[in-house]
Protein backbone atom coordinates (compact mmCIF):
# COMPACT_ATOMS: atom_id res chain seq x y z
CA UNK A 1 0.00 0.00 0.00
CA UNK A 2 1.08 2.97 -1.27
CA UNK A 3 2.07 6.12 1.17
CA UNK A 4 -0.75 8.38 -0.69
CA UNK A 5 -3.11 5.71 -0.07
CA UNK A 6 -2.30 5.46 4.05
CA UNK A 7 -2.78 9.22 4.33
CA UNK A 8 -6.48 8.93 1.80
CA UNK A 9 -7.38 5.52 4.37
CA UNK A 10 -6.21 8.23 7.28
CA UNK A 11 -8.23 11.00 6.44
CA UNK A 12 -11.19 8.72 6.33
CA UNK A 13 -10.89 7.58 9.37
CA UNK A 14 -10.36 10.90 10.77
CA UNK A 15 -13.59 12.17 9.31
CA UNK A 16 -15.72 9.11 10.07
CA UNK A 17 -14.29 9.99 13.79
CA UNK A 18 -15.49 13.59 13.28
CA UNK A 19 -18.65 12.45 12.19
CA UNK A 20 -19.45 9.89 14.81
CA UNK A 21 -18.50 12.36 17.42
CA UNK A 22 -20.45 15.61 15.85
CA UNK A 23 -23.72 13.51 15.26
CA UNK A 24 -23.22 12.08 19.13
CA UNK A 25 -23.30 15.19 20.30
CA UNK A 26 -25.65 16.44 18.33
CA UNK A 27 -27.76 14.18 19.82
CA UNK A 28 -27.17 14.89 23.14
CA UNK A 29 -27.78 18.54 22.71
CA UNK A 30 -31.42 17.56 21.20
CA UNK A 31 -32.28 15.11 23.89
CA UNK A 32 -31.44 17.92 26.48
CA UNK A 33 -33.19 20.60 24.50
CA UNK A 34 -36.26 18.48 24.41
CA UNK A 35 -35.95 17.59 28.16
CA UNK A 36 -36.24 21.06 29.11
CA UNK A 37 -38.60 22.24 26.86
CA UNK A 38 -40.92 19.46 27.98
CA UNK A 39 -40.01 20.23 32.00
CA UNK A 40 -40.66 24.23 31.17
CA UNK A 41 -43.98 23.40 29.61
CA UNK A 42 -45.08 20.66 31.98
CA UNK A 43 -43.86 21.74 35.28
CA UNK A 44 -47.04 24.48 36.05
CA UNK A 45 -49.09 21.23 35.28
CA UNK A 46 -47.32 19.29 37.79
CA UNK A 47 -47.29 21.69 40.58
CA UNK A 48 -50.91 21.99 39.90
CA UNK A 49 -51.81 18.62 40.63
CA UNK A 50 -49.60 18.17 43.26
CA UNK A 51 -50.95 20.89 45.34
CA UNK A 52 -54.43 20.27 44.68
CA UNK A 53 -56.49 20.83 47.80
CA UNK A 54 -57.53 16.66 47.97
CA UNK A 55 -53.71 16.26 47.49
CA UNK A 56 -52.48 18.31 50.37
CA UNK A 57 -53.26 17.08 54.11
CA UNK A 58 -50.46 19.40 55.89
CA UNK A 59 -49.28 23.00 54.91
CA UNK A 60 -45.23 23.94 55.47
CA UNK A 61 -46.64 26.01 58.18
CA UNK A 62 -48.00 22.79 60.25
CA UNK A 63 -44.49 21.41 60.80
CA UNK A 64 -42.54 23.44 62.98
CA UNK A 65 -39.24 25.06 61.98
CA UNK A 66 -37.33 22.95 64.17
CA UNK A 67 -38.83 19.74 62.10
CA UNK A 68 -38.02 21.54 58.90
CA UNK A 69 -34.65 21.86 60.05
CA UNK A 70 -34.47 18.20 61.10
CA UNK A 71 -35.90 17.10 57.63
CA UNK A 72 -33.86 19.01 55.57
CA UNK A 73 -30.48 18.60 57.62
CA UNK A 74 -31.21 14.71 56.84
CA UNK A 75 -32.93 15.36 53.33
CA UNK A 76 -31.39 17.88 51.81
CA UNK A 77 -28.59 19.82 53.36
CA UNK A 78 -28.56 22.71 51.06
CA UNK A 79 -32.31 22.71 50.14
CA UNK A 80 -32.75 26.44 50.30
CA UNK A 81 -29.24 27.52 48.18
CA UNK A 82 -28.92 24.83 45.20
CA UNK A 83 -30.33 24.58 42.07
CA UNK A 84 -32.04 21.66 42.22
CA UNK A 85 -28.83 19.25 42.01
CA UNK A 86 -26.37 19.32 44.75
CA UNK A 87 -23.16 17.49 44.30
CA UNK A 88 -20.98 18.82 46.85
CA UNK A 89 -22.85 18.86 50.44
CA UNK A 90 -21.67 15.99 52.46
CA UNK A 91 -24.38 13.77 53.33
CA UNK A 92 -26.66 15.25 50.69
CA UNK A 93 -26.96 12.23 48.73
CA UNK A 94 -27.27 11.72 44.77
CA UNK A 95 -30.98 13.08 45.29
CA UNK A 96 -32.09 16.12 46.78
CA UNK A 97 -35.35 17.19 47.56
CA UNK A 98 -36.20 18.52 43.72
CA UNK A 99 -34.74 15.54 42.09
CA UNK A 100 -37.24 13.67 44.76
CA UNK A 101 -39.92 15.56 43.45
CA UNK A 102 -38.80 14.92 39.57
CA UNK A 103 -38.48 11.41 40.00
CA UNK A 104 -42.21 11.03 41.70
CA UNK A 105 -43.85 13.49 39.12
CA UNK A 106 -41.90 12.91 35.99
CA UNK A 107 -41.17 9.38 36.27
CA UNK A 108 -42.80 5.97 37.06
CA UNK A 109 -40.04 4.66 38.25
CA UNK A 110 -36.06 4.26 37.59
CA UNK A 111 -36.40 0.24 36.32
CA UNK A 112 -32.92 -1.76 35.72
CA UNK A 113 -30.67 -0.63 32.93
CA UNK A 114 -32.44 3.02 32.76
CA UNK A 115 -30.73 4.55 36.00
CA UNK A 116 -27.88 6.36 34.77
CA UNK A 117 -29.63 7.60 31.51
CA UNK A 118 -32.88 8.39 33.93
CA UNK A 119 -30.85 10.13 36.23
CA UNK A 120 -29.20 12.48 33.51
CA UNK A 121 -32.75 13.53 32.71
CA UNK A 122 -34.02 13.75 36.07
CA UNK A 123 -31.31 16.04 37.14
CA UNK A 124 -32.14 18.38 33.84
CA UNK A 125 -35.83 18.32 34.62
CA UNK A 126 -34.78 19.44 38.73
CA UNK A 127 -32.88 21.81 37.29
CA UNK A 128 -36.14 23.42 35.48
CA UNK A 129 -38.27 22.80 37.93
CA UNK A 130 -36.12 24.50 40.70
CA UNK A 131 -36.13 27.30 38.63
CA UNK A 132 -40.28 27.61 38.00
CA UNK A 133 -41.40 26.60 41.56
CA UNK A 134 -40.02 28.29 44.85
CA UNK A 135 -38.65 26.25 47.41
CA UNK A 136 -41.24 26.79 49.85
CA UNK A 137 -43.86 25.08 47.18
CA UNK A 138 -41.22 22.40 47.08
CA UNK A 139 -41.34 21.62 50.36
CA UNK A 140 -45.00 21.84 50.27
CA UNK A 141 -45.25 19.06 47.43
CA UNK A 142 -42.45 16.89 49.69
CA UNK A 143 -44.26 16.70 52.80
CA UNK A 144 -47.51 15.89 51.20
CA UNK A 145 -45.70 13.02 48.63
CA UNK A 146 -42.82 11.38 50.44
CA UNK A 147 -42.90 7.62 50.63
CA UNK A 148 -43.15 5.93 53.58
CA UNK A 149 -43.13 2.30 52.93
CA UNK A 150 -45.85 0.23 52.55
CA UNK A 151 -46.31 -2.30 56.04
CA UNK A 152 -49.48 -3.34 55.50
CA UNK A 153 -49.98 -4.08 51.42
CA UNK A 154 -50.64 -0.06 51.10
CA UNK A 155 -48.52 2.48 50.18
CA UNK A 156 -48.09 5.45 52.94
CA UNK A 157 -47.71 8.57 51.65
CA UNK A 158 -46.89 11.78 53.12
CA UNK A 159 -46.29 12.74 56.68
CA UNK A 160 -49.75 13.35 57.82
CA UNK A 161 -50.88 9.78 56.43
CA UNK A 162 -47.38 8.33 57.99
CA UNK A 163 -47.46 9.89 61.56
CA UNK A 164 -51.39 8.22 61.43
CA UNK A 165 -50.23 4.63 60.08
CA UNK A 166 -46.94 4.33 62.00
CA UNK A 167 -48.00 6.36 65.24
CA UNK A 168 -51.91 6.52 65.20
CA UNK A 169 -51.73 10.04 65.86
CA UNK A 170 -52.21 13.39 64.10
CA UNK A 171 -49.11 14.79 63.09
CA UNK A 172 -49.51 17.46 65.33
CA UNK A 173 -49.13 15.19 67.78
CA UNK A 174 -45.94 13.71 67.04
CA UNK A 175 -43.04 13.89 69.18
CA UNK A 176 -39.88 15.06 68.49
CA UNK A 177 -38.60 11.66 68.84
CA UNK A 178 -41.32 9.89 66.26
CA UNK A 179 -40.78 12.65 64.05
CA UNK A 180 -37.27 11.64 63.80
CA UNK A 181 -38.54 8.06 63.32
CA UNK A 182 -40.09 8.97 60.33
CA UNK A 183 -37.45 11.38 58.72
CA UNK A 184 -34.85 7.77 59.34
CA UNK A 185 -37.25 5.46 57.30
CA UNK A 186 -36.97 8.25 54.15
CA UNK A 187 -33.63 6.91 52.96
CA UNK A 188 -35.58 3.25 52.56
CA UNK A 189 -38.56 3.06 53.48
CA UNK A 190 -39.11 -0.42 54.25
CA UNK A 191 -35.31 -1.63 55.12
CA UNK A 192 -35.82 1.31 58.54
CA UNK A 193 -39.51 0.71 58.53
CA UNK A 194 -40.61 1.63 62.08
CA UNK A 195 -42.76 -1.20 62.34
CA UNK A 196 -41.23 -3.95 60.26
CA UNK A 197 -37.89 -3.07 61.61
CA UNK A 198 -37.86 -1.14 64.94
CA UNK A 199 -34.04 -1.88 65.46
CA UNK A 200 -32.98 -0.64 62.49
CA UNK A 201 -35.21 2.57 62.70
CA UNK A 202 -33.86 3.29 66.14
CA UNK A 203 -30.19 2.58 65.28
CA UNK A 204 -30.65 5.41 62.67
CA UNK A 205 -32.65 7.26 64.71
CA UNK A 206 -29.62 7.14 67.04
CA UNK A 207 -27.30 8.23 63.83
CA UNK A 208 -29.36 11.24 63.24
CA UNK A 209 -29.47 12.40 66.56
CA UNK A 210 -25.46 12.54 66.81
CA UNK A 211 -25.63 14.29 63.81
CA UNK A 212 -28.06 16.72 64.89
CA UNK A 213 -26.60 17.53 67.95
CA UNK A 214 -22.87 17.86 66.37
CA UNK A 215 -21.20 14.67 67.66
CA UNK A 216 -20.40 13.51 63.99
CA UNK A 217 -20.89 14.65 60.42
CA UNK A 218 -20.92 12.92 57.14
CA UNK A 219 -17.99 12.12 55.44
CA UNK A 220 -18.47 12.82 51.94
CA UNK A 221 -21.48 13.39 49.37
CA UNK A 222 -22.87 10.09 49.50
CA UNK A 223 -22.47 9.09 53.21
CA UNK A 224 -26.16 9.28 53.58
CA UNK A 225 -25.86 6.50 57.12
CA UNK A 226 -23.84 8.80 58.56
CA UNK A 227 -20.54 6.17 58.96
CA UNK A 228 -19.01 8.54 61.57
CA UNK A 229 -22.70 8.98 63.39
CA UNK A 230 -21.73 4.95 64.74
Amino acid sequence: MSNATKVVQRHKVRRAILFAVSLFVAIVLAYCASVLITAYIDTPKVVAVATAPDRIKLQVKDVSPEFQQILLTVEDPAFYTHHGVDLSTPGAGWTTITQGLVKIYFYNGFTPGTFRYRKFGQSLIALVFNSRVDKQTQLLMFINSAYFGSPDGEDVVGFSDAAKVYFHKDFSELTRDEFVSLVAMLVGPNLYNVKQQPQKNQERVGRINRLLSGQCKPTGLSDVYYEACR
